[in-house]
C-alpha cells in the first residue's frame, strides 16, 4: 500500500509539473519545417507572418555565394528562421547554362526537400566547378545542344550532379524527367528578369521587405540588417 500510495503521489507531482509549464512551451513549431512554394516557383523557408521576410538572390556558379551559405546556414536557422523571427525566399539569379540545370534539379521532387538540395549544390560548389574548369571544348559545346534536355543532361553527366541527386535519392530517371521541364525553366529565367528590373546588381544580394539592401554581400552584414529590423 505504501508503494501505491507513493507511485499516485508521484504521478499526481508529474501531474503538477507539467501543468506548470508555459503552455507555448510544447507547442512552439519549428519553422525550419515549413517551405512554401509560390507560382513564380520561388521557396520560402520559415513563418509567412515574420517580422523580417528576406529575399536572397543566388547564383549556383557565384562562389560568393557558396561562402555566404556556409556562413550563414546554421546562424540562419537557428537564431531567426527555426523561432519565426525571419523568414527566407530564394530568387535564382540564372547567369548561365550550369545555374540553370542545377536551378531544376533544386526543384526537383518534394519541395520541403528543396533547401536541403540548394544547400547541397552550394556545399558542393567547390567540387564540381573544378570538374567544370577541366572539361575541354568539345564537351563543353556539348551543353549547347538545339535539345534543350539534351543540353542539361550532358551538364548533369559531366559536372557529377547524377550522383549528387543520387545520394538524396533520386534516380536517373526522375532526374531527366526535371531537367526536361521547360515551363519550370521559363520561370526560373523570369526569376532573373524580375530581380534585374527590381535592381540587383550581382549575387549574393538581399532584400527585406521587398527592398535592397544596400552592399549587403555576406553574412555579418545581412545579420546586422536583420538585427535593426527586430
Amino acid at each position: 500500500m505504501k508503494i501505491a500510495h507513493a507511485i499516485a503521489a508521484l504521478i499526481g507531482a508529474v501531474g503538477l509539473a507539467s501543468a506548470a509549464l508555459p503552455a507555448h512551451a510544447a507547442s512552439q513549431p519549428n519553422w525550419t519545417a515549413s517551405v512554401a512554394v509560390a507560382e513564380d516557383a520561388t521557396h520560402t523557408l520559415g513563418n509567412p507572418d515574420a517580422k523580417v521576410q528576406v529575399t536572397e538572390f543566388v547564383s549556383y556558379t557565384c562562389p560568393h555565394c557558396a561562402h555566404f551559405q556556409k556562413q550563414a546556414e546554421a546562424p540562419m536557422r537557428l537564431a531567426y528562421v527555426m523561432p519565426g523571427k525571419v523568414s527566407l525566399r530564394v530568387v535564382h539569379f540564372v547567369r548561365d547554362s550550369v545555374d540553370l540545370t542545377i536551378g531544376l534539379l533544386v526543384q526537383c521532387g518534394d519541395p520541403k526537400g528543396f533547401f536541403a538540395r540548394h544547400n547541397q549544390f552550394l556545399q558542393e560548389q567547390d567540387k564540381w566547378l573544378t570538374k567544370a574548369g577541366k572539361l575541354t571544348k568539345a564537351q563543353r559545346d556539348r551543353w549547347g545542344s538545339t535539345d534543350f534536355a539534351g543540353g542539361m543532361r550532358a551538364i548533369a553527366t559531366d559536372l557529377g550532379f547524377y550522383d549528387l541527386m543520387a545520394h538524396r535519392g533520386y534516380d536517373r530517371t526522375e532526374v531527366d524527367r526535371c531537367l526536361a521541364d521547360t515551363a519550370l525553366a521559363n520561370k526560373l529565367l523570369a526569376q532573373y528578369s524580375d530581380a534585374k528590373r527590381l535592381g540587383v546588381p550581382g549575387t549574393p544580394s538581399f532584400a527585406i521587405g521587398g527592398k535592397l539592401i544596400d552592399e549587403a554581400y555576406d553574412w555579418p552584414t545581412l545579420d546586422a540588417a536583420i538585427k535593426s529590423q527586430l
